[in-house]
């Protein structure tokens, strides 16, 4: 099952990465709600920080 924790780890931190960036990208567009949205949800899916997929 190490391979799966990885491969979903790796996924985890993807999908972070985009929302961050797409929040950051709403923001310069002066979309303020969606980019703190964005960047909020980003940041509690990312598996370095607090992650709502940890047991």
């Amino acid at each position: 099952m190490a391979g799966y924790s990885a491969a979903m780890e790796l996924i985890l931190w993807i999908i972070a990465v985009v929302l961050v960036v797409a929040g950051i990208l709403a923001l310069f567009r002066r979309q303020i709600l969606w980019g703190i949205v964005l960047i909020v949800v980003g940041l509690l899916v990312g598996p370095g920080g607090v992650s709502i997929f940890n047991n």
